[in-house]
């Protein structure tokens, strides 16, 4: 489909039918994402659970029978979905990516290009951007963002929800076209299609007809509007383990109504009768009058096999954990003083999966640098080509043991890079920050040094004239 509309667009340009061909296509993938998200937040269209009704029975108004089962509906929703994507995404961007620029400086010395990224970070707020559209990707299977030049004139960007946007190309994370529609503030259908110079503005008018309202350049050299794939498949992260936790909410759903039903069983009276006026007697005083030794009172009950239950769903939650290569963090086997490599052996699965997601996370970032340099290059003067000495650094976040990693970067004093020893240390978020920092503290101590020999070396008198 993707090369089909490309040539279309290639040939004749982008036209009204073909954005309106785009969005109905798209339909079945919008609706998709758009569920992944409400389910998500736990909107009741988005888990299933939510919007069960009772089980009704067919009973005749000949039969003397009234059914309690249907007085209890529990719906009890187990977010294992959203639980799945927040430990990814607390363990991948936990901390922050680092950008740096590689330039080939004095180690502690920053550029002007360097200064440029830290900048347009700071503007744009990136650590939150980062963890957002990581977070999007995971639930949706993939995240979209936009770069565009704000009203004083810098490079700004913004996510976009990616059931609202269609990619032309081979890689999301370099499309050729990219289609963005929404609802504007008026409720009719908008969207903005880009290329590699222009975007084109289109409205449906009274009619609904849509229509192209104003084409400009976006001041870019490449598609400013690109994607994060969560993998190849574009899947999210709980997609495949959807079922199972449609099985967990049931089951759990289930036996909470069986729990409650108990105060709804039928009260048996055995040996004795009881007409209307003894039951409503008893209803108010709450004494039941026993006269014959075999008389006896009791509930009809079900019996719960409560063994079978929690076996069942123990079962479930493993499943889930297992298909979707999470972990509970708050699981017995994680209790302890855990050494480094015993708890890369216990989320060996989650760590597998971030891997992927590193490596198409990099990607799109590459490409965004790219989009950026075209700009920078024309307004300051860098090179196109330098957004490739840009480089995106990755750390997990997990629990550490401060003096095993003093330890270990203590041995690699001499061994390595001072970057690559300081980049290992988990509490170490910006390594040429912190370089300059101890670059800085050297030269404060080396300033108030004492020369040797003391102050007075010069003042005292020759031996021979004593």
């Amino acid at each position: 489909m993707n090369l089909k509309y490309i040539n279309e667009i290639k040939n004749n340009g982008i036209t009204k039918e073909i954005v309106m061909e785009l969005i109905s296509a798209h339909k079945k993938d919008h609706e998709r994402m758009k569920k992944l998200y409400e389910r998500y937040k736990s909107e009741p269209e988005g888990v299933p659970i939510l919007e069960r009704t009772p089980f009704k029975m067919d009973v005749s108004e000949k039969e003397k029978i009234q059914r309690i089962d249907d007085k209890v509906n529990n719906r009890l929703a187990n977010a294992f979905d959203a639980e799945i994507v927040d430990t990814k995404v607390g363990y991948m961007f936990g901390h922050p990516i680092t950008y740096e620029f590689d330039d080939k400086r004095e180690p502690g010395t920053t550029s002007s290009i360097k200064d440029m990224i830290d900048s347009f970070n700071l503007r744009n707020h990136v650590e939150d951007e980062d963890s957002e559209l990581g977070k999007m990707a995971a639930i949706c299977g993939k995240a979209a963002r936009l770069i565009y030049i704000d009203t004083e004139g810098n490079e700004r960007i913004k996510n976009i929800d990616p059931w609202q946007v269609v990619f032309l190309g081979d890689n999301i994370s370099e499309p050729t076209y990219s289609l963005w529609y929404y609802k504007d503030a008026n409720g009719f259908q908008a969207a903005e299609f880009y290329d590699n110079s222009t975007v084109y503005f289109f409205r449906s008018d009274e009619s609904g007809e849509l229509q192209l309202t104003e084409q400009k350049t976006h001041m870019f050299d490449f598609n400013p509007l690109f994607g994060l794939a969560n993998n190849k498949e574009l899947m999210g992260d709980a997609e495949r383990v959807l079922t199972l936790i449609d099985a967990y909410n049931r089951t759990l759903s289930d036996a909470s109504n069986e729990i409650e039903q108990y105060r709804l069983a039928y009260l048996i009276l055995k040996g004795m009768g009881a007409d209307e006026d003894t039951l409503e007697r008893m209803k108010k005083s709450g004494i039941i009058e026993l006269f014959d030794e075999k008389d006896d009172v009791d509930y009809l009950t079900k019996d719960i096999n409560d063994a079978l239950i929690e076996h069942h769903l123990d079962r479930l939650e493993e499943n889930i954990l297992r298909f979707a290569k999470s972990v509970n963090f708050g699981d017995e086997q994680f209790a302890g003083n855990v050494t480094g490599v015993a708890m890369k052996f216990k989320i060996m699965s989650l760590e597998n999966k971030c891997i992927t997601l590193e490596r198409k996370m990099t990607s799109t970032l590459r490409h965004q640098y790219k989009v950026l340099f075209s700009a920078w290059s024309k307004r300051n003067g860098v090179a196109l080509d330098d957004y490739l000495k840009v480089w995106f650094g990755f750390k997990r976040n997990l629990p550490v043991n401060m003096i095993e990693e003093a330890q270990a970067t203590a041995a690699l004093r001499g061994q390595v890079s001072e970057e690559t020893r300081l980049s290992s240390l988990s509490f170490v978020d910006d390594v040429q920050f912190e370089i300059r920092k101890m670059q800085e503290e050297q030269d404060e101590f080396t300033r108030h040094l004492q020369p040797l020999g003391g102050e007075n070396d010069n003042d005292q008198e020759p031996a021979g004239d004593r």
